[in-house]
């Protein structure tokens, strides 16, 4: 796998828990997929890993190179967790059209997050 692009993203955790705070559910389902709104609400401050899945999908639309354009939408980037906890990006839709005209084979996640900030990067890898 060879590095095609990089994405980036810093999010303050108090804006994402304005925004469930105010908009809920209504944020919730328009952002994230089910399974992420499961683990999130499951957790014991849901804000931090909200907040880190925000980063991580404004991070991989940097890398695709469209944001959240060109058919991309919320949902169509998704993170995942593998039985260690691991971080990883499943793409859905809009993305992985926009990936495989790029030669996107792969997108690998790293997440981080405090109180106060969340942050995630990304490198999309092609062959």
């Amino acid at each position: 796998m060879t590095p095609f692009s990089t994405g980036l993203d810093l999010v303050e955790v108090p804006r994402i828990r304005a925004l469930l705070e105010k908009h809920g559910n209504r944020f919730k389902e328009r952002t994230f997929t089910a399974g992420e709104i499961a683990y999130c609400d499951a957790c014991a401050d849901p804000a931090i890993h909200y907040a880190a899945r925000f980063a991580a999908k404004e991070a991989v639309a940097k890398a695709l190179g469209t944001g959240f354009a060109d058919g991309v939408s919320w949902q169509d980037i998704e993170v995942l967790r593998d039985g260690r906890g691991c971080p990883s990006i499943e793409l859905h839709g809009g993305a992985v059209h926009v990936a495989e005209l790029s030669g996107i084979k792969k997108v690998l996640l790293s997440l981080t997050h405090t109180k106060e900030m969340a942050a995630a990067s990304v490198v999309a890898c092609s062959g």
